[in-house]
């Protein structure tokens, strides 16, 4: 996978953040966190006491009431993605302010806001640079919030700007009952596309209810022959991978000329190096590696994308199903589920 430069500036932006906390002497409150002091399996995880500094100029303190739990916490856990050991592993969550930094206009103490952004979830509190927060609008919980963050932006971004969904296309979207994929069942059915998922048979009748028009078993069918034959043989427009090294050479053949393949992230493995002469062999087909992180850059794009969002949760468009809920000092436990393939839709962390 190639690692671009965006995607690492948001995560080291995170990370410097966390890791001051290991280093500064200006210690606010008592903090526990999730710390890996060694990268490897969900054991690495370990919850401890750790202390955390006053916010910075142009930062905020947050006091968690809900973290996300993504398949990207696992990566750099096993370290797959690099960072430097000490450090506090999440990219989404929610939570009060309770400290202001000089210089921070945005946010006043007692807001509720919502973030994604690098390393440093994983923690009772954290401070983060206000630009990167928004704003939780009145109805929506905290736990919808976080995970409407890097999930639900991600659905969006994937569906309204990588490939620009309408109601003429067909799409094919990996892991349709997964956190994203939920999301991104009822957004294709808001724009009116036709959205073809896979899912373990036992997660198709969810899938459907979240707005999948037809749903393949990944488990027991080969899929995409069963992509051609729910087509006639006219194949998809674009088909939406974050599985990855199990996957992604047949998306390949579930596209129509000049198709797009969006790979966005590797649950099974890492995608194998392949001759680029192969997309003009299946047709001009089009592939992308996208990242939320170039979406959402400047604090424009994230407002919009963020208001969008919450104004499809708000009128009932996207409604988020969170099927997990795990103490955030057994996060050793929730990655082991979520690696296991036994949670279904988004999964949060408490931190009490």
């Amino acid at each position: 996978m190639v690692r671009d430069g965006a995607l690492q500036t948001a995560f080291l932006i995170g990370y410097a953040v966390a890791l001051a906390a290991f280093q500064t002497g200006s210690v606010a409150v008592a903090n526990h966190a999730i710390v890996i002091e060694q990268t490897g399996g969900p054991d690495a995880l370990v919850w401890q006491e750790v202390p955390i500094s006053d916010p910075g100029p142009g930062e905020i303190r947050i006091r968690h009431h809900a973290i996300g739990l993504n398949f990207i916490d696992t990566y750099f856990r096993s370290g797959l993605y690099p960072a430097t050991p000490p450090f506090t592993p999440g990219n989404e969550g929610a939570g009060e302010v309770v400290a202001i930094g000089e210089g921070v206009k945005r946010f006043a103490t007692g807001d509720r806001v919502a973030y994604t952004i690098g390393l440093g979830g994983y923690a009772e509190e954290r401070n983060l640079p206000a630009d990167r927060a928004v704003a939780i609008p009145d109805g929506v919980s905290y736990e919808t919030a976080a995970v409407a963050m890097l999930k639900g932006l991600t659905a969006r971004y994937l569906l309204c700007q990588t490939h620009e969904l309408s109601s003429r296309h067909t799409a094919l979207f990996h892991a349709a009952s997964g956190g994203v994929g939920l999301i991104a069942g009822q957004i294709a059915r808001h724009i009116g596309a036709r959205i073809i998922g896979t899912a373990s048979k036992g997660k198709h009748d969810l899938a459907r209810e979240h707005g999948y028009d037809e749903l393949i078993d990944y488990n027991n069918e080969d899929f995409a022959e069963r992509v051609k034959a729910l087509t006639d043989g006219a194949l998809c427009d674009v088909v939406y991978d974050s599985v990855g090294q199990a996957t992604l050479m047949k998306s390949l053949d579930c596209l129509r000329s000049r198709g797009l393949l969006v790979s966005f992230g590797q649950s099974s493995g890492k995608v194998d190096p392949f001759d680029l002469g192969l997309l003009s062999q299946k047709g001009s087909i089009y592939v992308t590696r996208p990242t939320l992180y170039h979406y959402i850059a400047d604090r424009s794009s994230l407002e919009e994308a963020a208001a969008q969002m919450f104004g499809w949760l708000a009128d009932g468009t996207v409604t988020i199903e969170i099927g997990q809920r795990f103490a955030l000092k057994d996060a050793a436990e929730a990655h082991r589920a979520l690696e296991a393939r036994e949670t279904v839709g988004a999964s949060v962390l408490l931190p009490g």
